[in-house]
């Protein structure tokens, strides 16, 4: 059974980000995203609930079915703040590549106004460690200057669960995520923020791109989400692009192809998986981490799940190399560990050093065999492009950074 966090004390990041993104028609906007932490008196389940989310992402017939999984509340990611209805009220939602549907009402209860228009259609969504039912409302949504919505579908729930802190998500992963999630409607789509921000021309391309800043403290670690395009101050030299995959289930989500190297040998030989900033470690297949680990050194903490190495192990790590398209992203050791200052924040020894790569739960071969989570996107700049149908990714100024 995993534990569920009780007497949560919930830190949203301050953004050391002034004013207002600043609107230029036909631009891309950048909107600012802090990172939020749930920081428990008990040992922390950030990686089981890693875990029963992807457990869920890769059972395509379960998704957006409520199931009998455990409820975890979610430890880590990045909250935007998002203003709905006229006058607006702002919700803290986290944003999610992992699903589509845009919801409230987990913390701060929905606020009608004269924006609102009940459709009366039932909503259900199952995260695999939460999941709410409401009722879908069309409702005017803000993301930021010149950053407006009409008319947006957004789920208002009656009922949620392992959300604490937060008031719900920001769905951008791809439309057909949705399916499935009206009750009555179980074939139709709903359109995504990303989706209506492009049909509206609010915003001139298809693509929402995403930046993460590493850090190991609770404070000062901001990222942004840019809707209609890139921001350049954000990467360095290029970006490359490669097709989602057409593999199954990792298909329905921004899957991609890839294969990991540790140093010179082949742990995970190419195949389909995910790039999702709802998950934090990095996870793999059942027999790529076990070459993984057997190449470490690493030993299996019972009170984390971590594989955990000594400082001796740790000097004699390799880079691990994620060969996506024609191109090679490396960690490098330090990427590979989790910030050792916030080591007792997933229950673990302060002085210990825990890895930040782990096992998926089932062997390769499965079309879903990765998940490139927070521990990989913190250290390159991902761009999510639906009319091209298409992931990107470049280096930033953090690919190469120690604060781990």
């Amino acid at each position: 059974m995993f534990l569920v966090v009780s007497s949560l004390t919930i830190l949203l990041l301050t953004l050391s980000i002034t004013g207002s993104p600043v609107e230029v028609r036909n631009s891309p906007i950048t909107l600012p995203i802090a990172r939020r932490l749930n920081i428990s008196d008990s040992t922390n389940n950030l990686l089981q609930h890693d875990k029963a989310r992807v457990a869920v992402m890769r059972d395509s017939i379960s998704r957006n079915k409520v199931t009998n999984s455990p409820v975890m509340n979610m430890d880590t990611g990045y909250v935007a703040a998002v203003s709905i209805g006229s006058p607006p009220t702002i919700y803290n939602l986290v944003v999610d590549t992992g699903s589509s549907n845009t919801w409230v009402g987990a913390s701060t209860k929905y606020a009608k106004t004269r924006t609102s228009i009940n459709t009366g259609q039932r909503v259900e969504v199952d995260y695999g460690s939460g999941h709410f039912s409401g009722t879908e409302y069309l409702d005017t949504v803000t993301l930021g200057s010149g950053l407006t919505i009409t008319k947006q579908s957004i789920a208002v729930a009656s009922s949620s669960s392992g959300f604490s802190g937060v008031d719900g998500i920001l769905g951008i992963g791809p439309v057909d995520l949705t399916k499935g999630s009206l009750i009555k409607l179980p074939t139709t789509t709903i359109p995504t923020v990303t989706d209506n921000l492009y049909e509206q021309n609010v915003i001139p391309h298809h693509v929402v791109s995403v930046f993460f800043e590493p850090s190991n403290s609770k404070t000062n670690t901001i990222g942004g989400l840019t809707f209609g395009g890139v921001d350049p101050t954000k990467y360095t030299g290029d970006i490359a692009y490669t097709h989602v995959t057409t593999a199954n289930p990792a298909s329905t989500y921004w899957g991609i192809n890839e294969s990991i190297t540790y140093g010179s040998k082949t742990i995970l030989s190419s195949t389909a998986g995910i790039v999702d900033t709802g998950t934090t470690f990095i996870l793999i297949a059942t027999n790529a981490f076990t070459i993984y680990q057997s190449a470490t050194g690493g030993t299996l903490d019972k009170a984390t799940g971590c594989l955990m190495i000594s400082s001796a192990q740790y000097a004699a790590l390799k880079n691990l190399d994620f060969h996506i398209g024609k191109e090679t992203y490396t960690l490098t050791p330090n990427a590979q560990i989790w910030p050792r200052s916030l080591n007792t924040y997933i229950g673990g020894l302060s002085n210990a050093i825990y890895l930040v790569v782990n096992d998926i739960g089932a062997p390769s071969g499965q079309g879903a065999d990765f998940v490139n989570g927070y521990a990989f996107l913190e250290r390159f700049y991902s761009v999510f492009d639906t009319s091209n149908s298409r992931v990107g990714f470049a280096k930033t100024s953090f690919t190469d950074a120690t604060t781990n």
